[in-house]
């Protein structure tokens, strides 16, 4: 049935195109409205009587026109439409009809009064388009209006699903939908609604929401915009980029909408290059509406909206020939089986299964009151709910399989109040104040319940099946609550508009994050699984052994301060914004000081943020040079972003109230079996604790590593430089009213964050040059004074002292971009997008765990990283938009939209198959104390001074695969990170939706369809994502280091594919739905 119903899809949707939506630059959280009032004459008319109405709910603002003939009104909402109304010399009225202002953005017109004579004519109406005028900004921004976010694709409901329209942003479909800004970190990005942040604010998940989607209803927003640099000092908190998203509001029309859309298994792909697979039995509904209107006219007015979803989460791994879509080389069904036997009747517990899907729900609500309380004051109050989880993998990456009980559900509830009073105190004298309230509840709830630890089986060389209670959900529970204040006003004087204000941002955390609190067992074999005979074993708890107390209690604010000056140099039309403002910490809660720590480091673990500070000039411009054409840019200082988990790291990792110790000595007794080791409760391994584990804990030491915040660390910043253009144009025989718009950004990354091993200390070079490290506790009395000439005076240490601290060589983004769209006068708008980036870092910063964000970069040195290509650049990104609407009947119409997109791939390398777990043994030839993370040494040849092949190296195989993969180039070096990139990726996603008759006037009915990668729908091989190594790491060479010669000896050639295959981006899915309008 499904090939039947693709066959006629393709038949009946054969049309496709590209385009982009247009990019508009935004600034602020609301609208602008600067006009400059002359006679016939050119002379500029002082005094003129200037009413500025929006006729959508009856805001009213009446402002006299300065010396110079200008007016400026600030925070106006976004949409309209608006009426600029002038009382001439000769005491008639000239309008200005159907504007509309973009979120952010300053409308800007020139209004020449008539000189006309006739007196008869009372009033004379200009509309908008015939008027000199255009929302304008300064900086490298995208806005997206109503029309854009109901016509795109938008499969997810998503607010990502329209902002993805910009080339410099990409949807990391295979991350959470992680939003990466033109080559950034998707953590240093910022949301924020209504000017309110939403983002999220302690920075544990990669889609950027606070929740497990965005967290308010897709049909409550009015406008949305991207703001790469906006150089009004009013924004902060992100170096990355501003989502930046504008409620609806009621209105003097009753409106209100409803939807529901449907799809399931029957409507999803299940083949991919050929590949047939199933995807099991699973459907998805989604229905939400809308309701909107006045409860005063002109005065006071309601919205409301609400979603659900109810969701099957889809999975699509398995073991090697299984036939899934990603299969798991390195385990076989039989390894599988016998590791679920083995659990089930050895240690006592349930590992699960492989499910194809598993049903998730996310419900979201927003209601929202505005007052008019006069033409001088307004007042709006906007509530928001969000409750929604998923089932998460914690361990997936391409050399990882894990059973389904040891998924976990991964979810949050969100609350959040907001009020917002505007107030026009005189003609020259407007103040904003905002005061919001949120309070979120995360859970991360392992499906196998509280009391089983993890056990990690290594099934061949580095790869490895999971199974039990994930080690980070044992003893997990976040909440946190936050309040946002703000208090801004600007004075007019002339042609200045002086902004000043105060912010502050505070936030208290409730976070028990106790990795271990059941243990986590580390397998070599399958065998040593079913013997009981692990390599390690780590399990931590607080001294008390009540998980609770390890728990973190802490808070900090951010307190801002700024001024600035936008003004206009008078016959010029330049526009110009100069501002400075300053961030400050207020951090009085401590991390507990650790003895040990001091003594092994000479520095307290109990540094924080307090008091530190940092400036942010700015200054932008805006030049409309001709009537056709305009210059914008800027230069200035942007701050913030830095995820709050990287803080709260060093108060739940003390190694006081957080105890983390390990077991490694069981080769010591050949006879010993976890089976014969005395638990702490009695019951079985794994799903109890050993005893001399927990007596290990109880006892209190504290000798153990600790995260912490380095004495001298510097607030990261980021320069930005923008400068672009923005051209309308006719182009003769294929038409007029072409418009083109160009951007260059550079960014320079000041004191990036990163994290070292503060217990590292080199005790020599590795063959080609890179240093070689030995963990020690500094504090040992078998330590010598200079650990660096006798490092083996020190037994090594089996722990790590992470340290946050800044990158000297923090790394840089180059980003050119462009656009060219046109609308047609037959229903056709088209538009084309291209972004190239070139974006390089020190350390990537993937994780929200210290650990992970040290071993997470491949490196050489990892203590002292140099910049080098980022794992979030994506170099080449090309969009598109087409669309298409026409009344064939009536006036119910057909609308056809399509979005395509195609990009170059991300970043990956290649790496030794060092650190410790590996396959049969333990080892770790650099020291560092990294998994597969260390950069490959290229040889020139079978030859190379530098290696000894060892008699199981297949060299031929092995330089075919460098050659293949232009690795030959690096002959005699250590491979630089990030050195290849993975496969081209496109597709078409599209909407059509028909306009269907109603017996009720005004009311419309309409069905759609929305197919996502309409591309693989036609073909499945195409449309097809390739993705490296999460980490952008494959590990290939299987090394140890000759120290007596100097020479590498390469053992084995572990061949791997870098690329692995992504079914959730590839696969064609299509929602079916309907919706109403009144």
């Amino acid at each position: 049935m499904k090939s039947q119903f693709k066959t006629m899809l393709c038949g009946g949707v054969a049309l496709a195109a590209i385009s982009l939506a247009s990019p508009v630059y935004a600034q602020e959280t609301t609208s602008n409205i600067r006009a400059s009032i002359s006679n016939a004459d050119g002379v500029a008319v002082s005094g003129a009587k200037v009413t500025i109405t929006n006729t959508a709910t009856g805001i009213t603002r009446t402002v006299n026109a300065n010396s110079s003939g200008s007016i400026f009104l600030k925070n106006l909402p976004v949409g309209g439409p608006y009426t600029i109304a002038v009382v001439s010399e000769s005491g008639r009225i000239e309008k200005v009809e159907n504007i509309y202002l973009q979120l952010g953005s300053t409308y800007s017109a020139n209004i020449s009064l008539s000189n006309n004579a006739d007196v008869s004519m009372e009033e004379i109406v200009i509309t908008a388009e015939r008027l000199s005028a255009a929302n304008v900004a300064q900086g490298p921004n995208s806005v997206f209006d109503l029309s854009d976010l109901e016509g795109a694709p938008a499969i997810n409901r998503d607010i990502k699903d329209i902002i993805r329209l910009d080339p410099r942003v990409y949807i990391d479909e295979s991350n959470s939908d992680a939003i990466q800004c033109a080559g950034a970190n998707p953590r240093f990005n910022s949301l924020t609604v209504d000017g309110v942040g939403l983002n999220d604010n302690f920075g544990l998940n990669s889609n950027g929401y606070p929740t497990e989607r965005i967290p308010f209803p897709f049909s409550g927003i009015q406008q949305v915009a991207v703001e790469m640099a906006p150089f009004n000092v009013e924004y902060g908190s992100f170096t990355s980029c501003n989502v930046n998203a504008v409620t609806k509001s009621g209105t003097n029309t009753l409106k209100g909408s409803a939807f529901f859309d449907y799809t399931g298994d029957s409507y999803r792909g299940n083949s991919l290059e050929g590949d047939q697979f199933d995807n099991g039995d699973y459907s998805e509904k989604r229905y939400g509406a809308t309701f909107g209107g006045p409860i005063i006219k002109d005065k006071l007015f309601f919205f409301a909206a609400y979603e659900k979803l109810e969701g099957a989460q889809l999975f699509d791994r398995g073991v090697e020939g299984s036939g899934a879509a990603r299969e798991v080389q390195g385990v076989t069904q039989s390894q599988l089986d016998r590791i679920v036997t083995a659990s089930r009747d050895l240690y006592g517990f349930d590992a699960g299964s492989l499910p194809s899907s598993l049903p998730f729900t996310d419900e979201k609500f927003l209601a929202k009151i505005d007052w008019n309380i006069n033409d001088q004051h307004r007042f709006s109050f906007t509530f928001n709910y969000n409750d929604g989880f998923s089932i998460s993998q914690s361990d997936n990456d391409d050399n990882e399989l894990e059973l389904s009980n040891h998924y976990y559900e991964r979810g949050a509830k969100l609350l959040s109040y907001t009020g917002h009073l505007v107030s026009d105190w005189t003609d020259n004298f407007s103040t904003d104040i905002r005061l919001s309230h949120a309070d979120l509840d995360n859970r991360q709830n392992s499906l196998i319940g509280s009391d089983v630890g993890e056990a990690r089986i290594e099934t061949s060389r580095g790869t490895y099946v999971y199974v039990g209670g994930d080690d980070s959900r044992q003893s997990n529970d976040l909440a946190y609550t936050t309040w946002n204040f703000k208090a801004a006003g600007t004075y007019q004087l002339d042609d200045h508009a002086i902004t000043f204000g105060y912010e502050r941002f505070s936030t208290d955390i409730f976070n028990l994050f106790l990795q271990h609190s059941n243990g986590e067992y580390r397998f070599n074999s399958v065998e040593d699984y079913e013997n009981g005979t692990p390599s390690r074993v780590y399990y931590g708890n607080a001294s008390t052994l009540n998980p609770n107390d390890a728990a973190a209690d802490w808070g900090y604010a951010i307190n801002t301060i700024y001024l600035q000056d936008e003004f206009s140099l008078p016959d010029s039309n330049l526009n110009i914004t100069a501002g400075v403002r300053y961030d400050w910490y207020d951090n009085a809660d401590i991390p507990r000081e650790n003895a040990n720590f001091v003594a092994r480091n000479g520095f307290s673990n109990s540094a924080n943020f307090d008091g530190r500070g940092i400036f942010l000039p700015r200054i932008g411009f805006n030049w409309d040079a001709t009537d056709r054409m305009s210059v914008h840019g800027g230069i200035g200082l942007f701050s913030g972003g830095n995820p709050n988990v990287w803080l709260s790291n060093n108060y739940s990792n003390d190694g006081v109230s957080n105890i983390q110790i390990q077991l490694r000595d069981f080769d010591d007794d050949p006879n010993f079996t976890l089976f014969d080791d005395p638990t702490a409760n009695g019951g079985l391994p794994i799903s109890d604790v050993p005893a001399r584990a927990q007596d290990l804990v109880a006892a209190g030491s504290s000798n153990t590593g600790v995260n912490a915040i380095d004495p001298d660390f510097k607030i990261p910043t980021q320069l930005k430089f923008a400068l672009g253009t923005t051209i309308d144009f006719d182009a003769g025989m294929f038409g007029d009213d072409y418009r083109f718009g160009f951007d260059f950004l550079y960014s320079k990354t000041r004191n990036a964050a990163t994290i070292i091993d503060s217990t590292l200390e080199q005790i020599g070079t590795a063959p080609d040059g890179r240093p070689l490290y030995f963990s020690v506790n500094r504090a040992d009395a078998d330590c010598a004074a200079d650990v660096g000439s006798n490092p083996f005076g020190c037994n090594r240490w089996f722990n790590s002292d992470y340290i946050l601290t800044n990158s000297e060589d923090s790394g840089r983004h180059y980003v050119l971009s462009g656009y060219l769209r046109k609308s047609h006068d037959n229903g056709i708008d088209w538009s084309l997008g291209y972004a190239y980036t070139d974006a390089t870092d020190a350390n990537p910063m993937t994780s929200a765990v210290a650990f992970s964000n040290f071993s997470g970069v491949t490196a050489s040195d990892r203590n002292n990283l140099s910049a080098a290509t980022s794992n979030w650049e994506i170099k080449h990104r090309f969009t598109g938009k087409f669309s298409w609407a026409k009344d064939f009947w009536d006036d119910n119409t057909t609308r056809l939209t399509v979005f395509a997109s195609v990009q170059s791939g991300r970043p990956y390398g290649f790496t030794f198959l060092d650190g410790g777990g590996a396959f049969n043994g333990s080892f770790d030839e650099f020291g560092d104390g990294v998994d597969r993370g260390s950069l490959l040494y290229v040889p020139t040849g079978v030859n190379d001074p530098l290696v000894n092949f060892g008699p199981d190296f297949n060299t031929t195989t092995f330089f075919a695969f460098l050659e293949n993969q232009g690795l030959m180039e690096y002959a005699g070096q250590i491979l630089p990170r990030n050195v290849n990139t993975s496969r081209w990726w496109g597709k078409v996603d599209l909407k059509f939706e028909q306009e269907l008759p109603t017996i009720v006037e005004g009311h419309k009915l309409s069905a759609f369809m929305v197919i996502e990668n309409f591309t693989n729908l036609l073909n499945d091989d195409w449309g097809v994502q390739y993705h490296g190594g999460y980490f952008g790491n494959t590990s290939i060479v299987d090394a140890r280091i000759d120290t007596t010669n100097n020479v590498y000896n390469f053992n084995e050639f572990v061949r791997r594919d870098p690329q692995s295959r992504r079914s959730g981006p590839s696969l064609w899915e299509i929602r079916f739905g309907v919706r109403y309008k009144f």
